[in-house]
């Protein structure tokens, strides 16, 4: 052993051995940390003093602190990476232990390596005299693994499950967490597998959550913050000492933009933006939870320091340039408001807003001004659920009944049972009695040929067999294509006639019905049943309503996607398959012209006068047309429990 081996191990064991100073993150930093022009604005020694709203998220992540958990719901640039940057060299150079970072992708993972942690590892001596290795060859020193004294930091993005797996970490930190696939191709979520990663240290474990939101109701960080102890960094007023948050509502700028100035909302009195650097002296971070255990961090554009972001007058330009912009408008909310971007039509239809609309109607029971009834069907694998909708002029829509049958839909028996409840009447108000006219079974991912075997058999009036549509302008109903049919090992080349929901143009359709509905009318007045379009009975279950309105529109992917703790969406998609049966080329309900509505309406049989002042019954409404039969061939038997002919 050389003099020289013999010093470097006597100094590991040294280093490993000595009682750890009781430092914070951010001490830690103001005396380590040398910040990079690669990707500093202000390159030098790092000072804390600087952006002191970033001093008690690092704290929270020390040795010595007993918090868990941490969430940065921050806008861009105002320092949300550096925490995590910082976070990662205290580990190395003072808690030693396991540790990953991940990424969205394999590129962002790329970016952050080489603009945030290289230029950290070069800069700071502590850190890099930590790395077991700096040799670029060397295995404990690749670009996504760095092992150092004490521990290992494994870079990661969440594009595979397989990078995910198998790696136990002490520490963890998630940067833009936002970004995320909602799941991966394997079917997991890839949060709550990372999730996993610390849970061989329940008790001494550090994950850090960072991203700016995205979109309200599918925004991962939005619902993290909301659940924590949600804390906003109050300042004072320098007239009146009142501590409040800064908020974009209280900014307040000249009609040209060429001025601006923020409004205490305590006394009124007019501040400087020059008087924030004092105000941030006295500022604190304030819960609103204190008792919640992960603690949860926001801020917005109006906390940047001078010389460190856009100055207010800045910010102004850019709010007023987005007004008449929607895409400009949701970046300005997420990337500076950090608030999640909800569309004005999506804050009309949340679940109890819906709810509260319900109307004393019965299920089963057609209300007066239903004309027509169309059924969506959504296949699982244990079960079928079935939404019953009644139609009326200019396409109001009534929920009649929803329904899950229980069953295997590769077994008989659940087929047997939508057949006997599609086939049944429904009463109506005003005296006869309604049929399904068209129904729309899913075909998409559960038991794809038990559904095409069925609307084969066409055992129900005017069977739909439907897939959703890839495009997402696609038309509510496409035209039919006629594929084979296979069914418990054999063929049937007659096949069936598939035809694509545009799901995306539907389900914008019926949003803005429910939001137009919670619009007051013209004079002002709330309104009553008789005004809406849309009608659900208040006998429906609560999880319906949650479930009608359970998914949000993304508009940076042109789609609906599933809000983060809202019920099964079941209700929807059902709604969605009922509209596009309304479609059938043989209905074609949304063609309807008056006079087909009032021959519809004649069909109906209200209580007829009897001679001597007597009333009869309620007679049976006239029959409706008949039922289409396929045409019959010399041969027919059934298989499975499904009439097929040849």
């Amino acid at each position: 052993m050389t003099a020289h081996a013999g010093a470097l191990i006597y100094a590991a064991a040294g280093r490993a051995m000595a009682p750890r100073k009781p430092m914070t993150v951010s001490q830690w930093a103001d005396a380590e940390r040398i910040l990079s022009a690669k990707g500093s604005a202000e390159p030098g020694k790092w000072r804390t003093s600087r952006n002191p709203l970033l001093q008690e998220p690092m704290d929270c992540l020390s040795a010595r602190s007993s918090v868990r958990d941490v969430v940065l719901k921050f806008p861009i640039q105002i320092g949300k990476t550096e925490v995590a940057v910082n976070f990662l060299g205290y580990t190395m150079d003072q808690d030693p232990s396991p540790m990953m970072v991940c990424l969205p992708g394999e590129v962002s993972m790329e970016k952050w390596v080489a603009q945030k942690l290289n230029p950290m590892l070069e800069e700071t001596p502590v850190v890099k005299r930590s790395l077991t290795s700096v040799a670029s060859r060397d295995s404990s020193n690749r670009r996504t693994f760095k092992d150092f004294s004490g521990g290992q930091l494994y870079i990661e993005h969440a594009g595979s499950p397989s990078r995910l797996k198998s790696t136990t970490v002490k520490k963890l930190v998630v940067d833009e967490v936002d970004e995320f696939a909602g799941n991966l191709t394997s079917g997991d979520d890839p949060v709550e597998m990372l999730n996993g990663r610390t849970s061989a240290f329940p008790s001494t474990y550090k994950a850090l959550f960072i991203s700016t939101p995205g979109v309200k109701g599918i925004s991962r960080i939005d619902f993290m913050y909301e659940e924590s102890d949600q804390r906003r960094f109050h300042l004072p007023c320098p007239d009146c000492g009142h501590m409040q948050p800064l908020e974009w509502s209280g900014l307040q700028w000249t009609p040209d933009g060429s001025d601006c100035w923020y409004v205490c909302c305590e006394c009124g009195v007019v501040i400087r933006e020059h008087q924030k650097t004092a105000m941030f002296r006295a500022g604190r971070w304030i819960p609103q939870f204190p008792g919640r255990a992960v603690r949860g961090y926001t801020a917005n554009c109006l906390y940047y320091q001078i010389g460190l972001g856009p100055r207010w007058i800045d910010l102004v330009r850019k709010w007023r340039a987005a007004q008449n912009d929607p895409a400009k408008l949701k970046t300005f909310v997420n990337d500076r408001l950090a608030e999640a971007w909800e569309d004005p039509a999506m804050r009309a239809v949340k679940h109890n807003v819906i709810a509260d609309r319900a109307e004393p109607y019965s299920l089963r029971t057609a209300p007066r001004g239903v004309l027509a009834m169309t059924v969506g069907v959504d296949t699982q694998d244990n079960r079928l659920a079935v939404h019953f909708i009644g139609w009326g002029r200019g396409l109001t829509w009534w929920t009649i009944d929803y329904v899950e049958l229980p069953g295997d839909p590769a077994e008989d028996a659940v087929w047997d049972a939508l057949t006997e409840l599609l086939n049944k009447g429904i009463e109506h108000e005003l005296g006869g009695t309604l049929v399904a006219e068209a129904s729309a079974v899913d075909a998409g991912g559960h038991r794809t040929e038990a559904v095409k075997a069925f609307v084969r058999a066409r055992r129900v009036r005017r069977p739909l067999c439907i897939f959703g549509a890839v495009p997402n302008n696609a038309p509510v109903l496409s035209k039919g294509k006629l594929e084979d049919v296979t069914w418990r090992g054999k063929v049937d080349k007659r096949g069936v006639m598939i035809h694509h929901v545009g799901t995306v143009g539907i389900k914008h359709w019926l949003y803005s019905r429910l939001s137009v509905d919670a619009d007051k009318n013209k004079d002002g007045s709330d309104k009553t049943s008789a005004d809406r379009l849309c009608h659900m009975s208040d006998e429906l279950p609560p999880d319906y309503f949650g479930g009608l309105v359970a998914e949000t529109y993304n508009p940076s992917k042109n789609r609906f996607e599933k809000r983060k703790g809202a019920p099964r969406n079941e209700p929807l998609d059902t709604w969605v398959y009922a509209y596009a049966a309304a479609h059938h080329p043989e209905l074609r309900l949304h063609r309807l012209s008056k006079a087909d509505w009032d021959a519809r309406e004649a069909r109906l049989t209200v209580k007829v006068a009897v001679p001597g002042g007597s009333s009869a019954p309620p007679a049976a409404a006239s029959a409706p047309p008949p039922r289409e039969q396929p045409a019959q061939q010399p041969n027919t038997r059934r298989r499975g429990g499904f009439a097929t002919t040849w």
